[in-house]
């Protein structure tokens, strides 16, 4: 019955096929129709669902065929088989495999051992009561919104109960994946809560964390802040890696094998997977160090272990791209183009030099850029007019760095280096501002920005392209944010106090344009039916 349910219930493609069973949402009706006038009736021949499946397939139109393991699926030819066929079918345990499948196949160490054991019987009793995983991801996010409210009480009943809220909250978060792969319930609506709620959530806690310290007298907004940006800049080298690999050809390299090499050492891809800090060994140790310690101390261990774990991935990955013979597609170049944010200011200078950037390396552009942006916030001081200028330097390396298709081999480095450029700069310039409601602003506008960043990640994730460019242009790119919230500083450089204020009007303007556009979207006919399967982020 499971493998039917795969062939057959599952939204997210276009076409699904087993033996003997074939469906088809709306997107792959016209090659049904012609697959069907060419594919005649033929007793003798094949069962003729699979030839219609390989028409349609050699129409040029994708048949997923789902991975059926133990599962059954067979068009008996006579008596002998169709015996056989039923006792295959009874030897399996059609429930255990929907249990076991329903569980994400790469999570990492806590998530596998210390959550899935239980949250998988969680999934199958919301199924039975007819929960949608829409409601459990709800469910998580208000639960993950009160733990914040918690730590935000600054007392030490406040933090032991937000640490328990916190590790409940990720429990349902595992839960409603699961229910979505035992129950086939895949939506574009869940793919956008599931997508998005997880940065709120923990982006909320953390500010949850320094309210509760500013309570305390321990201001640790920039703390906050900075570990905001270390995991978004984190994710965005993972993203730009993916799309920029995933279709490459000729994709060879002695890093690679060598890492294929050590997967068939069982102990090494757990370590290799806590290593790197993802979801669940992150959660539970905020959840553990709330409960025990200091909000201070949890970001400590937030920026160490964040640091070393975004530090050995992106290694790797640069070693993966410098060793390997790849050769990447116009759609990579246009991803990483749309992952870069370039605004009006970028794409003008971008469409003077196209055609003569060739001989420019545009990921060394990029980082001469970031470098100096970030130098000149940290060693100059507050509302310097200097920094305008070197803001002017930065727009024109951004525009140098983006003018020829991203096709070089490093080149999946430049949305990271804009992110932490323009991240970095609104922070360095809030602590030097040191002026009340500073810091907490350049938090609301790091975040609006990031979920903007994130939301194109998604969109392009489910082959729907970036968001329209009309929006970039809006929220000005990222050279346009840094340049204006550069100015800003220097003409509010002798009314320090206003300076939070226009950081503030900034972010609720990032955040109304970018939020009202993207529900809009997610929300559409035209959205896509996806669920992450990847690494845990």
């Amino acid at each position: 019955m499971h493998a039917l349910r795969l062939a057959l219930t599952d939204p997210r493609f276009d076409a699904c096929a087993v033996t003997g069973a074939l469906a088809v949402q709306p997107g792959a009706r016209d090659a049904l129709d012609k697959a069907a006038v060419a594919t005649g009736a033929d007793a003798d021949a094949a069962p003729y669902a699979d030839r219609l499946a390989a028409a349609v397939e050699a129409a040029g139109t994708s048949v997923q065929r789902p991975e059926l393991g133990t599962l059954v699926a067979t068009v008996p030819a006579g008596p002998g088989e169709r015996d056989a066929a039923t006792a295959a079918v009874a030897a399996v345990d059609d429930e255990a495999v929907r249990l076991r499948t329903a569980v994400k196949s790469r999570d990492g160490f806590f998530t596998t051992f210390f959550i899935s054991p239980y949250s998988r019987y969680i999934a199958r009793w919301c199924a039975r009561r007819g929960l949608t995983p829409n409601q459990v991801t709800t469910a998580s996010l208000i639960t993950a919104l009160i733990a914040a409210g918690c730590a935000a009480t600054g007392e030490r009943w406040g933090y032991v109960a937000a640490g328990v809220l916190l590790l409940v909250s990720f429990v349902l978060d595992c839960t409603d994946g699961q229910l979505a792969r035992y129950s086939l319930q895949y939506s574009t609506m869940g793919a956008w809560l599931d997508a998005t709620f997880d940065r709120a959530k923990e982006y909320s806690f953390y500010a949850g964390l320094a309210l509760g310290a500013a309570r305390n007298g321990d201001d640790v907004w920039a703390l906050a802040t900075g570990a905001m940006i270390l995991m978004t800049c984190r994710h965005v080298v993972d993203f730009s890696f993916n799309e920029a690999n995933h279709d490459a050809t000729a994709n060879t390299s002695p890093t690679a094998a060598l890492s294929d090499k050590l997967d068939s050492v069982g102990w090494t891809v757990w370590v290799r997977r806590m290593i790197i800090l993802p979801i669940g060994e992150r959660w539970a140790m905020i959840a553990v160090l709330t409960a025990l310690t200091t909000p201070r101390i949890v970001f400590y261990a937030l920026l160490v272990g964040c640091a070393f774990g975004a530090l050995y991935t992106t290694a790797g990955r640069v070693l993966r791209s410098l060793t390997r013979k790849a050769t990447r597609t116009d759609r990579a170049a246009q991803a990483l183009a749309d992952l870069a944010d370039s605004g009006p200011l970028a794409e003008l200078q971008a469409r003077l030099l196209r055609g003569r950037a060739g001989s420019f390396g545009s990921v060394y552009v990029a980082a001469l850029g970031a470098a100096l942006m970030i130098g000149a916030a940290v060693w100059l001081p507050f509302g310097d007019p200097r920094l305008i200028a070197v803001a002017v330097i930065y727009v024109m390396a951004s525009g140098l760095a983006v003018a020829a298709p991203l096709k070089g081999a490093l080149d999946w480095l430049i949305p990271p280096l804009f992110r932490a450029a323009e991240y970095v700069t609104v922070l360095v310039l809030a602590a030097k501002a040191d002026v009340p409601g500073a810091l907490p602003a350049a938090f609301g506008l790091i975040a609006a920005v990031a979920y903007h960043h994130y939301d194109t990640v998604y969109r392009i994730r489910g082959g729907t392209g970036a968001p329209p460019h009309w929006l970039v242009r809006t929220i000005g790119g990222h050279e346009g944010r840094v340049l204006l919230i550069t100015a800003l500083a220097a003409v509010l450089a002798s009314r320090e106090a206003d300076f939070p204020v226009a950081l503030t009007a900034t972010a609720v303007f990032v955040a109304l344009v970018v939020l009202v556009e993207s529900i809009r979207f997610w929300v559409s006919s035209g959205a896509p039916a996806v669920h992450d399967e990847g690494e845990p982020a």
